[in-house]
């Protein structure tokens, strides 16, 4: 009996004791910032001496009242592999470490794209023997309050295997890098698609914003239990709103019947993401419905549907019959309709989504949603009726302020890097507007809370995209967020990789990766290894009105203007009088300065460039072959003025 006693007293002596724990960060396979002291902390026991040991290096340090512990090694060279060993009451040996330069990539959906979706993707996986390539992808978590650690995460090495679920933006800025420098490249991928800025803000920082201050103040710390059901009621709520009537999968079998009567269903545009329109940002099971009419001729043809794109899965049906199915987000639909399918007079086409994650519905070319007759053809581009049936009730990042700050950056702070590559905007251009205060307070929080100075912080202007068909005359939400994304420069050391050029209209989430990666290195070699080039494209600086023209100046001209295409014309610049009406403008490169005119302006006041949701069209570079940014010469008022940030009640 007593040795029993004993032995349960000398366990739960054992037990009782915190082994010495590290950050998901301290891994097999890291790599740690070289030329800069490194930070090293984990938990122990309350007092635990911890001793550390790296390269030549030996630190000691005691834990405090609540276990924790920080100290600084030393800075090192580049170099590797090295062990980390941290011991205290238990041991642990950190293997194959690698010192070189680590970059944090953030943001939203496309720099969370992942590179087995890019352009030539088979290719660029094929050569993918880069081991002193390293990433590590921080698992999607959201908290309510600040976390020390992460959820999950992990080490990986680049190659065939592990490559590609890296960030594409971050591999290919990476790849530049190493062929440059030679050293070991790290990428700490913490990125969460659809999410806007405020979610990877600190509640601190909004704090202490004039501009948000009022807003945070009311909300209360929040777990996320609470945050769930509020969350849960808004999205049901906002749904019954738009749809009036609630999400029910019952009757659904009936959906697909040509008789089924959908008048009091609501109508949605087709095609487009669901995420761009009322239904919002929501996974989960949506009907839509179309109905035609045939004439005799046209129901006796051989026809095949073509649907565009689904995301993620169809299950599609022509007055009931089902005719096809697939559940691959990016593959084009093209389903045959058996003969005596079609009628003469009324036909529906029914389609049963099924969204698992990221945007939903039909997307893609309006020009691949019709019914081919092989001599004509019945376009489906317009409207459709719509039932959302099911929804994925998770809570979403963009529901409170910080969500992501806590969960997914804050367990980063301490850790020492180099830069910050960020990819975001798209979940903020309805606030395009405040988002010259939201970006800005975003990027100096995180400096202020890694106490690391003004670190380089480069980000990507959003591409080209073709929302709402938004230009001067409509006004343009995603022009005016590019436009906060440029001025965002004012702050220091920051830089901005320009992309209009290697867009997709029709794609929010376009596949050529490559150049986005090798444009951020080309501002990182310039501004941080000295390799001393034309690292970006023109930059609007000043105009001059002279008579009926109007003479514009730019900044980071390289060594010169030019303009791509066979016949040498500018396009994509407009002009405007005191009316504020603006025409397509003659534009032409003098001086490497630009002089725009038109004949129906003979007063002229203003020139935008580039000013539309789809700026594909616009050709301005440098000789370096960097495009210029869109920009405005005048402070109008833009539509996106009166757009705030909401908080979910």
């Amino acid at each position: 009996m007593k040795k029993s006693v004993l032995v349960l007293a000398i366990l739960f002596s054992i037990f009782s004791n915190a082994n010495v724990r590290m950050p998901l960060l301290f891994s097999d396979g890291m790599v740690l910032q070289r030329n800069k002291p490194i930070p090293v902390w984990g938990w122990a026991d309350a007092n635990e001496k911890v001793e550390v040991r790296f390269n030549k290096q030996i630190k000691t340090i005691t834990a405090d009242q609540n276990g924790k512990w920080m100290l600084n090694l030393d800075s090192e060279k580049a170099g590797g592999p090295f062990e980390l060993t941290i011991s205290g009451k238990n041991k642990m040996v950190i293997k194959d470490v690698l010192v070189g330069e680590v970059w944090i990539c953030s943001g939203q959906s496309n720099m969370e794209f992942q590179m087995s979706k890019t352009m030539n993707a088979k290719a660029e996986i094929e050569d993918s023997n880069y081991p002193m390539i390293r990433h590590f992808g921080v698992a999607q978590d959201l908290s309510g309050t600040p976390k020390e650690d992460l959820k999950a995460g992990k080490w990986t090495v680049c190659n065939k295997e592990n490559l590609p679920d890296f960030t594409a933006v971050g591999f290919f800025f990476a790849k530049k890098i190493y062929a440059e420098l030679k050293i070991p490249i790290g990428i700490i991928n913490t990125s969460w698609g659809g999410t806007c800025v405020e979610t990877w803000t600190s509640r601190k920082a909004f704090e202490k914003s004039p501009e948000f201050r009022d807003r945070i103040a009311a909300i209360p710390a929040v777990d996320m239990e609470a945050i769930f059901e509020t969350y849960k009621k808004s999205v049901l709520d906002n749904l019954k709103r738009v749809q009036g009537f609630d999400v029910t999968m019952t009757n659904e079998n009936q959906f697909k019947e040509p008789n089924f009567d959908d008048k009091n269903w609501p109508e949605i545009k087709v095609p487009s993401l669901w995420e761009n329109q009322q239904i919002g940002n929501i996974d989960g099971i949506v009907w839509i419905r179309k109905t035609i009419i045939l004439t005799e001729e046209q129901a006796q043809k051989e026809a095949v549907l073509h649907l565009s794109k689904v995301d993620d899965e169809d299950e599609t049906y022509v007055n009931g019959v089902k005719i096809g199915t697939n559940n691959l987000w990016d593959a084009t639909r093209i389903y045959k309709i058996p003969a005596g399918v079609l009628k003469e007079g009324k036909n529906v086409i029914a389609v049963r989504i099924s969204d698992y994650t990221g945007g939903g519905g039909i997307y893609g070319d309006a020009a691949d949603l019709k019914i081919d007759f092989k001599d004509s053809n019945i376009p489906l581009e317009g409207l459709w009726k719509f039932n959302v049936v099911k929804v994925k009730i998770e809570i979403s990042p963009n529901s409170y302020p910080s969500l992501l700050f806590n969960a997914m950056v804050n367990p980063l702070i301490a850790y020492a890097f180099q830069g910050v590559l960020w990819y975001q905007g798209e979940a903020n251009v309805s606030r395009a507007k405040q988002y010259k205060i939201a970006f800005p307070l975003m990027i100096n929080d995180w400096r202020t809370q890694w106490k690391q100075g003004d670190f380089p912080f480069y980000f990507v202007q959003l591409s080209t995209f073709d929302e709402y068909g938004g230009n001067s005359e409509k006004g343009s939400r995603w022009a005016e967020l590019r436009e906060a994304q440029t001025e965002t420069l004012k702050l220091p050391n920051t830089g901005m990789a320009v992309t209009t050029d290697i867009g997709n209209a029709k794609d929010i989430h376009p596949t050529n990766k490559q150049d986005v990666g090798k444009r951020l290195a080309a501002i990182a070699l310039n501004n941080v290894y000295g390799k001393k080039m034309v690292y970006s494209g023109p930059i609007f600086k000043s105009q001059e009105v002279k008579g009926n023209l109007i003479v514009l100046s730019f900044d980071n001209i390289g060594s010169g203007l030019l303009t791509t295409g066979s016949n040498g014309i500018l396009k994509g610049f407009e002009i405007a009088g005191a009316d504020k009406i603006f025409y397509p403008a003659k534009a032409i490169i003098k001086d490497n300065k630009v002089i725009v005119s038109c004949d129906k302006i003979q007063n002229p006041v203003a020139v935008h460039y580039g000013w539309a949701d789809d700026d594909t069209e616009i050709n301005l570079f440098n000789k370096e072959n960097f495009p210029a940014s869109p920009f405005r010469t005048d402070d109008w008022e833009m539509i996106t003025a009166n757009e705030k940030y909401k908080v979910s009640k």
